[in-house]
């Protein structure tokens, strides 16, 4: 008989951590249109707890929850970025959007209603939350085209080594997020919270608020809106 070989510390960590793939998985899908396939995530995200379980080291002081963590989203939001579901339409409405928010803030100097953005665009305000909630199919490319993704708005310190002007960038972003978010109305700030600090699904907050699934739908499109619109004027470079 051969000797059965000892687990290295590597498949000890993918032992102990797979349900942890499953968990951002699910959570990332609720997210998404249900053309997304969960399965595919989980595939691609045990890649990514491969790939953290090989490189993996201590000695930078993560721990390796948070260091796994954000190389299985990662992995996924790879995925996502390679197989575009947002057809086009979908981002030149998002970005229509942004323009004619833009435009009634600087007009005005006060924060865009629901209704003055409908009027603008000729269209009625079921059909403007209608929009919004189609564009909120982009709510995962509009931080990851930025540079950025979910994790930064966390502060995962010491987690890959970054040249100086990549830290500086990325600090930059987490600098712009915080303000971003700290500059929303009071109920989508909220909204952002419970769903990325707290990770509670739409129909988990709108029992929280006593709303329906798809108003907590509506008002996390508009922070997102509002907060991408916010990234893009400070850095227009990265602006599509």
């Amino acid at each position: 008989m051969y000797p059965i070989a000892e687990p290295t510390m590597a498949d000890n960590l993918i032992e102990e951590h797979s349900g942890l793939v499953n968990k951002i998985a699910y959570h990332l899908a609720a997210r998404l249109p249900a053309s997304v396939v969960v399965d595919d995530l989980i595939q691609v995200g045990m890649i990514g707890l491969l790939d953290a379980s090989q490189q993996y080291d201590p000695s930078q002081g993560a721990a390796f929850t948070t260091y796994a963590t954000i190389r299985i989203r990662g992995a996924m939001l790879d995925e996502l970025r390679r197989n575009d579901w947002a057809p086009k339409s979908v981002h030149k409405k998002h970005r229509d959007l942004m323009k004619v928010v833009s435009s009634i803030e600087t007009r005005t100097g006060r924060e865009a209603k629901p209704k003055d953005v409908a009027a603008e665009m000729g269209i009625s305000l079921n059909e403007y939350f209608e929009l919004i909630q189609e564009s909120n199919t982009c709510r995962i490319l509009s931080f990851v085209d930025l540079g950025t993704d979910d994790d930064s708005l966390h502060d995962h310190s010491n987690v890959s080594p970054l040249n100086p002007a990549e830290g500086l960038q990325k600090q930059q972003f987490r600098e712009q997020l915080v303000t971003a978010i700290k500059i929303l109305p009071k109920r989508e700030k909220l909204i952002i919270s419970l769903y990325y600090d707290e990770e509670l699904n739409l129909r988990e907050i709108g029992q929280v608020l006593d709303v329906s699934e798809s108003r907590v739908s509506q008002l996390l499109g508009q922070a997102h809106l509002r907060m991408r619109k916010f990234i893009t004027e400070k850095f227009p470079q990265m602006t599509e």
